[in-house]
């Protein structure tokens, strides 16, 4: 089974994923934590991390995979986000977000993964794949298959590859040897990450408080942002990574240079004013295949002249009027907080 395993990580490294590791398909040891977590509400407007059937996949993988012995955990690197362009009216994108969409292309190689193992076990194979969509504890079930370690600001980390990383899994009714979990906690009493976030979101116990990530509300959530946070998001239009950029192990990691990972040429972001002209057809062929259609075009426009006002450029006064006169109320309220914010209503 060891040489079999091997033939496996080989493979891996062949499609792209630079971490392979093997753990089994039992229940994870931090699932009451996390049950605890929702039960707190710290998953804000995310609903689905809550349903009935979320929770009972999450408590046991097996759920997903009723045939489930093993998980092969797998790990891919993407770059960290470009130097800023130091421009009075730069926005700031998710380095995930910057290249193609990671479900397309991982899908792919899981899939063709998934088939070697076939072959390799010389017989059909009850199996399933899962690229974060999944009901899975992935950071969990990463650390548990010797990837890394989950940090504190609840993402895994590698001690050469840090934590710029895409996570996917094959559930395989292989019964593997498991590897060793990965040895230990590297953060020690490091807070960079703590200190990084303009929102104190991250939670002791290496979690984070959704409904105050800068994440959640440029990404998942649907409708007006709370004003008390809007000017905590800065220039963010979808996404946030201060956490990993501060983090002293993605300063020594090894850049990714895989294509598909690396950013689309209308990245970055140098003039979100002229970003809030793209018309539904426009956007819709920019972002074809993009993480950032997550956020649907109302979210980003909404993002947009959030971190417009966020500035403080007279620069963006042109376009944040226009958007003021947006038939969308959200929108349109959104760019009166930012004219606002950088030219306040003078008093008597």
């Amino acid at each position: 089974m060891e040489a079999l395993k091997e033939s496996i990580r080989e493979r891996a490294r062949e499609l792209g994923f630079a971490l392979c590791g093997f753990t089994g398909a039992e229940p994870p040891e931090h699932y009451p934590l996390f049950a605890e977590w929702i039960a707190g509400g710290f998953h804000a407007g995310m609903g689905y991390l809550a349903a009935g059937h979320s929770l009972a996949a999450r408590a046991d993988p097996r759920r997903l995979l009723p045939a489930a012995r093993s998980i092969i955990a797998l790990a891919a690197p993407y770059p960290p986000p470009p130097p800023p362009l130091n421009l009075p009216l730069e926005g700031f994108v998710a380095a995930y977000a910057l290249g193609d969409d990671y479900h397309d292309f991982l899908r792919p190689r899981l899939r063709a993964l998934s088939e070697f193992v076939e072959r390799a076990a010389g017989r059909r194979l009850a199996c399933r794949i899962a690229v974060d969509t999944a009901p899975l504890l992935e950071r969990e079930i990463a650390s548990r298959a010797g990837l890394g370690w989950i940090g504190r600001n609840s993402m895994l980390i590698h001690p050469a590859l840090g934590s710029f990383l895409f996570l996917a899994e094959i559930l395989t009714e292989l019964d593997l040897p498991p590897d060793p979990p990965f040895p230990g906690d590297r953060c020690g009493t490091c807070d960079l990450c703590r200190r990084a976030c303009p929102t104190n979101c991250i939670l002791p116990g290496r979690t984070i408080d959704a409904r105050r990530c800068i994440a959640y509300w440029t990404i998942e959530h649907r409708g007006p942002i709370p004003e008390p946070l809007r000017g905590l998001l800065g220039r963010s239009v979808f996404g946030c990574d201060l956490c990993q950029t501060a983090c002293p192990w993605n300063r020594k990691a090894a850049a990714a240079a895989e294509a598909a990972f690396l950013p689309r040429p209308h990245f970055p972001i140098g003039d979100m004013g002229g970003e809030l002209g793209l018309t539904e057809e426009e956007w819709q062929i920019r972002f074809h295949r993009s993480a950032l259609r997550r956020a649907g075009r109302e979210g980003y426009l909404r993002n947009l002249i959030i971190a417009l006002g966020n500035t403080g450029s007279n620069e963006a006064l042109p376009a944040l009027r226009t958007a003021r006169m947006h038939t969308d109320p959200i929108l349109s309220e959104a760019a009166a907080w930012s004219l606002g914010r950088i030219q306040p209503p003078k008093t008597s």
